[in-house]
């Protein structure tokens, strides 16, 4: 679309959801806006990857240190000593991974799905009854009884997500490219060590065990968080709740809403091999910034159901190949759902604050209020 014919609503859903971007991590949002242009852009000894093919190119094609410096590997090691999902190496790598994925496959997730169904129900009831709903703590509650009821943990739901953000904010904020903040690493360790105490009590020398288990409830939490709050905004501003409403749309526009709010935006990787990026010469050594938000043209192509993105775009905000997210089917399950039971509200957004401190681009309010009676809405 060009900026003429970019509906109103549309416009005004691109406006609001950069905030959680620019109030969160300006400068950083600034200098990946301003390096956009160009496919990949070599910053010194970092490499910025926005071009899909190349974004594509570095997950499958370039050999990745998992636990190089400024990686989500590295965040993982010190966090957790080392043996997480995120910076394992090798055979035991793939191990973590096919367990992980096989508790997140089709029969997972239908075993989860009442969970956060519950939530949803009891969460959003006051909407017809015309009091307004914040979908911050909702998203929050739903994340946490979702990772304690795939771990199989006792630990109270809300508890659970509110460590499970700390952990992550004091890790990002102590990996991002900039002067290390004082105190974020001791942080970070101090709120997973309080998570991974409500997630489980291990046995002695199943210390990796914890690990894994922490590390999933810091993935599942942050991003469940991010997205769910700033899907419904989209949907609110940019007058897609039809599309939500229709079952035979929304599992597209789920696809769309995932393409274009990128609950995590960037990917962190470090080269363990020189390569070559769409013409750049990438070094082992190299950080690589790999932005899925500009690979799945997040930033230019609003999300719809009825022109949907390529599935192979749309898909890349969850890695590719071996270094894809194995919460994907999850992800969409999820706000599938949510989708489904707002839609018979038709909710407007009547307060918005961005989360300044979160590691990932979300908000920290988000209060709606119903527009119609859930008879309307049919």
């Amino acid at each position: 679309m060009t900026g003429s014919s970019v509906p109103s609503g549309v416009r005004a859903a691109r406006r609001r959801d950069r905030r959680v971007y620019t109030r969160s991590h300006p400068l950083l949002f600034t200098l990946l806006a301003l390096a956009r242009r160009r496919s990949v852009t070599r910053l010194g000894g970092t490499v910025l990857v926005h071009g899909g093919d190349a974004y594509r190119h570095a997950l499958t094609r370039v050999p990745l240190d998992r636990a190089g410096a400024g990686t989500t590997g590295a965040a993982a090691r010190e966090l957790s000593a080392g043996g997480a999902l995120f910076d394992q190496e090798g055979t035991g790598h793939r191990v973590a991974r096919r367990s992980v994925a096989e508790g997140l496959g089709a029969a997972g997730v239908e075993r989860l799905r009442p969970v956060w169904r519950e939530v949803l129900d009891r969460r959003l009831a006051p909407l017809a009854a015309g009091r307004t709903v914040d979908l911050v703590p909702l998203a929050r509650e739903l994340a946490g009884a979702t990772v304690c009821a795939l771990l199989g943990a006792g630990g109270d739901p809300e508890s659970v997500a509110e460590a499970a953000g700390e952990a992550a904010a004091a890790a990002v904020r102590d990996h991002l490219p900039g002067p290390r903040p004082p105190g974020a690493g001791p942080a970070a360790a101090a709120a997973t060590a309080r998570l991974t105490a409500l997630l489980t009590q291990d046995p002695p020398g199943e210390a990796g065990a914890s690990a894994l288990r922490a590390m999933l409830a810091v993935a599942a939490v942050n991003t469940t968080v991010a997205a769910l709050p700033r899907a419904a905004a989209w949907c609110a501003d940019a007058a897609l709740w039809d599309q939500a409403a229709d079952d035979r749309l929304r599992p597209a526009l789920v696809d769309e809403l995932l393409r274009v709010i990128a609950p995590s935006p960037l990917l962190p990787r470090a080269a363990a091999a020189d390569a070559v990026l769409d013409g750049c010469p990438v070094r082992a050594g190299d950080r690589l910034i790999l932005v899925a938000r500009h690979a799945a043209r997040a930033h230019a192509d609003p999300p719809d159901a009825h022109r949907p993105a390529p599935p192979a775009v749309a898909r890349l905000v969850f890695g590719a190949g071996a270094h894809a997210c194995p919460g994907a089917r999850l992800a969409r399950a999820q706000l599938d759902d949510t989708l489904a039971a707002l839609a018979v509200h038709r909710p407007a957004v009547v307060r918005a604050r961005a989360d300044r401190t979160a590691a990932l681009p979300g908000w920290h309010t988000l209060t709606v209020r119903a527009t119609s009676s859930p008879r309307e809405g049919r």
